[in-house]
Formats: C-alpha cells, sequence, structure tokens
C-alpha cells in the first residue's frame, strides 16, 4: 500500500529545504553584524585617534601660523628696507674736529636717495680716502632717512722739514698737509731714519701717551735711536729726558706730576727715564 503524500511535503523546484533556509539566513545575519561591528570599531578608533591628537594637531596650526606670519613681516620688512621708503635724505658726519663735517657731507651726497640697506660701501670709502685726516669711520642708518658717518681723526704729532715746505704727520707717519711755513701749535719733529725709523714710531708712541695739557706745551721732540726720545717745552727750551717709549703712560703721570711741583719756568730738565724716580734739574 502506498503511502499518502500530500503536496506541501513535495518541495517546489528550485526551492530550498527549509533547515537550509534558515542556515543561510543565520550566516547571512551573522556576517552583516560582523561587518557592521567592524565598522563600528574603525569609527570609534578614528575617532579616538582624533580626540588624543587634537593637542598635536592645534600646536601644529599655530607653529604653521607663526611661521607664515614671521615670513610675511621678514619679507615686508626687507621689501620696505630696500623701498625709496627708506632712501638717504641727509647725511650727518660726526668726530670732526679738524675737517669741516659739510665738505665731507659733501663728498658723500652721491649716496642721497639710495635706500639705506644700499648704501655703496666701497664709493663712501673712495670718498673719504681723500680726506688724509680721515683714520678710520663706521656708517650707521637711521631710519627713515638719515646716514651717519662716525669719523675718527688722525692726531698729529708734529711737524717734519721737507725740501717742500713742513709736513704735519701722524704717529703712523702719514702725511697730514703741508705748508711753506711751520705750522702753528705743531712741535718739530728732529728724528734719524725719517717716518719709517724705529725711532720715529717710538717718538710717535711717546706724543700719543701725553696728557693734553703737557702736549700743548711741547715745541719740538728730537730721537736718534727708539731709547734717546727727548721733549723740548715751550719758550723756555726745558727738556724732558723720555728715554724709550715703553711705560709711557707711568712716565706721562711722573711728568705731569713733576711739572706741577716744578713749573718749567723754574725747571731746565726732568728726566722721566725710570718712572719710579723722576727727577728735575
Amino acid at each position: 500500500m502506498l503511502p499518502l503524500v500530500r503536496p506541501a511535503d513535495i518541495p517546489e523546484a528550485g526551492r530550498k529545504p527549509a533547515r537550509e533556509e534558515a542556515a543561510t539566513d543565520a550566516e547571512g545575519t551573522s556576517l552583516r553584524d560582523v561587518w557592521r561591528a567592524s565598522r563600528a570599531r574603525r569609527r570609534a578608533l578614528a575617532a579616538e585617534v582624533k580626540r588624543f591628537t587634537v593637542r598635536q594637531r592645534r600646536r601644529r596650526r599655530v607653529w604653521i601660523g607663526v611661521g607664515a606670519a614671521f615670513l610675511v613681516m621678514v619679507l615686508g620688512t626687507a621689501g620696505a628696507a630696500y623701498s625709496p621708503l627708506f632712501a638717504v635724505e641727509r647725511i650727518d658726519v660726526v668726530g670732526t674736529s679738524q675737517l669741516d663735517a659739510a665738505t665731507v657731507a659733501e663728498a658723500l651726497s652721491n649716496q642721497v636717495g639710495t635706500p639705506l640697506a644700499m648704501v655703496d660701501d666701497s664709493a663712501v670709502k673712495a670718498a673719504l680716502v681723500r680726506f688724509p685726516l680721515v683714520e678710520s669711520y663706521t656708517l650707521e642708518a637711521r631710519p627713515p632717512h638719515d646716514l651717519v658717518v662716525n669719523v675718527v681723526e688722525r692726531t698729529p704729532i708734529g711737524a717734519l722739514q721737507t725740501p717742500a715746505g713742513f709736513t704735519v704727520v701722524d704717529a703712523a707717519g702719514v702725511a697730514l698737509s703741508t705748508t711753506p711755513d711751520a705750522p702753528g701749535g705743531q712741535p718739530l719733529l728732529e728724528i734719524s731714519g725719517g717716518t719709517g725709523s724705529a725711532a720715529f714710531h717710538a717718538a710717535g708712541r711717546v706724543m700719543r701717551a701725553l696728557p693734553d695739557a703737557v702736549r700743548a706745551q711741547v715745541t719740538g721732540v728730537s730721537a736718534s735711536t727708539p731709547d734717546d726720545v727727548t721733549l723740548t717745552l715751550g719758550a723756555t727750551g726745558s727738556r724732558v729726558v723720555w728715554g724709550s717709549a715703553d711705560r709711557s703712560a707711568e712716565k706721562a703721570i711722573v711728568l705731569d706730576r713733576l711739572m706741577t711741583q716744578s713749573p718749567p719756568d723754574r725747571a731746565k730738565e726732568y728726566d722721566v727715564t725710570s718712572p719710579e724716580a723722576g727727577v728735575v734739574r
């Protein structure tokens, strides 16, 4: 006898059994959950990374802003410095006593209109080298329009008699001026070997060491060697036996004291060859 089979018990074509369909649904649901959980974890991780690096990113933005502002400031300053906004309009010459400051400024007039940052040092040097009294100089820019020239003048130590007349020289032997007659206020130099000798350099060191009050009274300087420098003082013709240029600063102090105690009109000779024991004769 054949068993009765109901139509519902016969699987339709292409239809999975209920058990397989349930398994597939369970498997599909599981994969979606895994994918969603994985995505949620990635989002949570990204949020945590972003939260923990917020300070670092803020500092980075601050430094980038500061760097950009500094760069803009530097470029703006450089652009302004090299622009006509800071061009030279006035030249001030300071430190001169023997030179005429206006004459020196006129010699540098070709720098007027030049931006302060582009003043030509070689052109300034070429202009000032024509003034023998200029020993050294420095340039100072004072924005927006002033150029200051600080001049250090050469200090004359006396006049040498030459075939051309009387030449005033400084301690380095640089000729400052020449006149047919002996210049007033400058002692006459009688130095063996000329301006290139050791005797001349010793005499120059001695003259530079003298206090202004004593220097003004010197009318003659003589030296045949570096060790026998002798000075002549004023109308009295009193002599100062100096010796070598060694310890000239000490000798100058001793001479000043001796001259205070015994003025030149009461002394014929001052001997400071040994500063520990100055002698008046």
